[in-house]
């Protein structure tokens, strides 16, 4: 296999800059049938399931509560989580966070629960 051109880094504290919404997915890159997508945070989201996937969630900035029915985990700069398929969970974050997200394409960020927050993600390339 070969490619016809190299290809070039992605910035993601340059995609972020992009956008100032809350809670919207901005797909900045893919890997196989797999999106990368980063989003800003504020406040608390939907608790909801995603019965087919796992999905990762990774702090870019700012501080991150993934809130589970047993329990919650604080996620600082650098640090990570993945959210086995079919575990409730929501986020929360106190002040505005930047977060990556990798999961399959289409995944809708309600999960099961729908409602005024579902926002299909959006490419920023």
């Amino acid at each position: 296999m070969s490619i016809t051109e190299v290809p070039g880094p992605v910035s993601i504290g340059e995609r972020l800059s992009r956008f100032t919404e809350l809670w919207s997915q901005k797909r900045i890159a893919a890997v196989n049938d797999y999106e990368v997508k980063v989003a800003k945070l504020k406040g608390e989201f939907v608790w909801h399931t995603h019965e087919d996937t796992d999905e990762l969630l990774m702090v870019v900035s700012g501080r991150l509560t993934v809130q589970f029915r047993k329990g919650d985990v604080v996620l600082d700069p650098g640090e990570l989580v993945v959210v086995p398929r079919g575990v409730e969970h929501r986020t929360v974050a106190a002040e505005e966070t930047a977060i990556l997200l990798l999961e399959p394409a289409g995944v809708l960020n309600t999960g099961d629960a729908g409602g005024a927050m579902t926002r299909a993600a959006e490419a920023l390339d």
